[in-house]
């Protein structure tokens, strides 16, 4: 029996995903809920398991191609029952199809206009634009519109008008003699992947909400000296410990003071959201790009605690293990560009949250007393983005002056301990 495969809604919104690995070829013999395919959506890298048992005849989409929940993907033959009645007659109808539609008369009604491959971010900057994305030629991998594409049809509405100005072609600085010297000047190297994810997202985040920085630097002398001690103490326990669990406990201790840090935008419905529960997501750099797991309730949970999932969420991430789950339902985000030698930065926020913490590199530097007298201390410098719309200067000094107290005094951590 032939059963044609369609890909199948994985949940949380997502309509679209992108083909990055086929785990089989065809001709090959496959296990129920064997993993047959690695996908990406906007979420994560999953694998997706095979339906049934049996041989596969034909695979119907290519690596890379950006496919929607419903399209067909695996043709098998099998001798299990399908797990849908309605799927194991698509290939009856498919076939049937060409014949009865060369017999209509074109005059009968029109068939619906096809609907153009985006993925959903680059339908939200579309709208976001006003560029009707049907009217958009794509250019991406099979006609999929891309995000140049779009920002292309923005520009062509904007310099329609100026009829005299030049070509663009034409004010280019040069131009190549030959495709063979382009190639050997230039790289070209598609977006694709989680590359392309992390660059949707940084472009909703930035043409949605406005975004300001603030920075300071703390000092955080006594936390270097009591880092030190619990850290001897919870290497005997196998735990690495950094500074970012008393990061993220001074970050949650200032977002029960400040909830608006705390909360979303729901842009279509016109309103606030505040969480009352404290996820904490930790970017972490991979060797495919920037990854966010999350903590759940870092609120419940000690500084060893913290400092044990942590490591166990950069493992996972660092090679690609995470679960869907451990990416969902973040409520605030801290980037340590410090582990990079990096100071200050301009983080750009995790959407649809409304702010983000960014901590550099902690650095020993003179410092003015009150009596004039100069002394080394311990600084680490932070930087707050936040969503201007929710979020003005003053309420984030006070969110930000809440957490430079609790690294300068570490031992105030205690007064909230669970």
């Amino acid at each position: 029996m032939s059963y044609q495969w369609k890909l199948p809604d994985v949940g949380e919104g997502i309509h679209e995903a992108e083909i990055i690995r086929w785990l089989v070829k065809e001709g090959d013999t496959v296990e129920t809920d064997q993993p047959i395919l690695e996908m990406q959506t906007d979420k994560a890298l999953v694998e997706i398991p095979s339906p049934v048992k049996g041989k596969i005849v034909k695979l119907h989409a290519a690596e890379r191609d950006v496919v929607r929940v419903g399209t067909i993907l695996v043709e098998f033959e099998t001798n299990q029952q399908t797990p849908n009645s309605e799927n194991q007659t698509t290939q009856t109808e498919t076939a049937q199809t060409p014949a009865s539609v060369s017999n209509q008369s074109q005059q009968t009604a029109p068939t619906p206009a096809k609907r153009a491959l985006a993925t959903p971010a680059i339908r939200r900057l579309a709208r976001e634009l006003g560029v009707d994305i049907q009217t958009v030629k794509g250019t991406g991998a099979g006609g999929r519109v891309t995000e140049e594409d779009v920002r292309s049809a923005v520009a062509s509405q904007v310099s329609h008008p100026l009829k005299n100005t030049p070509p663009l072609a034409d004010r280019q600085p040069f131009a190549y003699t030959s495709d063979r010297e382009a190639e050997q000047l230039e790289e070209r190297i598609p977006i694709q992947g989680i590359r392309r994810v992390i660059a949707e997202h940084m472009v909703r985040s930035k043409f949605t909400a406005p975004h300001v920085t603030s920075m300071e630097e703390v000092d955080v002398t006594e936390l270097v000296k009591f880092r030190k001690k619990a850290a001897d103490m919870a290497s005997k326990k196998g735990i690495k410990f950094t500074y970012l669990p008393f990061v993220i406990k001074a970050v949650v201790s200032a977002l029960k003071e400040y909830p608006f840090f705390n909360a979303s935008i729901d842009d279509e419905k016109g309103q606030i959201v505040v969480k009352r529960y404290y996820n904490i997501g930790i970017a972490v750099d991979t060797p495919d790009g920037l990854i966010v797991p999350v903590i759940k309730q870092a609120d419940r949970k000690s500084l060893l605690e913290l400092a044990d999932e942590i490591s166990v969420l950069t493992e996972k991430a660092t090679h690609r293990k995470l679960d869907v789950s451990d990416l969902q339902g973040g409520t605030f985000t801290i980037s340590n560009i410090g582990s990079f030698g990096g100071y200050f930065a301009t983080p750009v926020i995790n959407h649809p949250e409304v702010a983000i913490l960014a901590t550099g590199t902690i650095a020993r530097k003179p410092v003015i007393l009150d009596d004039d007298s100069i002394i080394g201390r311990h600084l680490m410098p932070v930087s707050l983005t936040f969503d201007h719309r929710l979020i003005d200067g003053g309420m984030s000094g006070r969110f930000t002056k809440h957490i430079i107290q609790y690294l300068q005094d570490p031992t105030l951590m205690f007064l909230e301990m669970v």
